[in-house]
């Protein structure tokens, strides 16, 4: 089993705002990472990143990506960010036994890798391998980027109809959601 990994919204510190960690199973990477791709060539764009496009292109890489096979589980967690709330939501989140490789979005220092193991170790989970990676090398992240993005502003604005619209369509792969330490849907 591969983990991709991303967050949102880290660098916001009002009491109002939240961080999405989305983390994205996927049984058979290469064949996601290939959709990836493909969506991406049909929308004339280089690469996805939530932030970076308008909602028609967010609607699209969305509606395609979820005809895919994966599974998506997410933390919201009030700003401003603290790396022990980050810790404490993958080991909430990182339940299973057998895993592969687990990606992390973003160029970190070596301790926070470091940290990362230890915390899922604490919690009995055998890693063999956690990477940090930026995502040209691994296209999932941006399907994780697309996620986090999704999620954090679905519950950052909960008046914002393109946002509730478009969490409808992605909730059928949301498979856990845990808001402040309580299981939501």
């Amino acid at each position: 089993m591969f983990i991709f990994i991303d967050k949102s919204g880290i660098h916001k510190q009002d009491g109002k705002s939240s961080v999405v960690l989305a983390y994205i199973a996927i049984e058979d990477a290469d064949k996601v990472e290939k959709a990836v791709i493909e969506i991406e060539k049909k929308l004339k764009i280089e690469s996805f990143h939530w932030f970076q496009h308008i909602w028609k292109i967010k609607f699209l890489f969305v509606e395609a990506l979820v005809k895919e096979k994966f599974s998506v589980k997410a933390a919201i967690i009030k700003n401003p960010f603290k790396q022990q709330s980050f810790e404490d939501a993958l080991e909430a989140l990182l339940i299973e036994k057998r895993i592969s490789k687990i990606i992390i979005d973003g160029r970190k220092p070596k301790w926070y890798a470091q940290r990362i193991k230890k915390a899922l170790r604490d919690r009995g989970i055998s890693v063999r391998k956690i990477i940090t990676a930026n995502d040209k090398a691994y296209p999932c992240l941006r399907l994780a980027d697309a996620f986090a993005g999704l999620i954090r502003i679905y519950w950052d604005e909960p008046n914002n109809e393109k946002a509730r619209k478009l969490y409808k369509i992605a909730s059928k792969k949301i498979t856990t959601q845990v808001l402040s330490g309580q299981a939501t849907e």
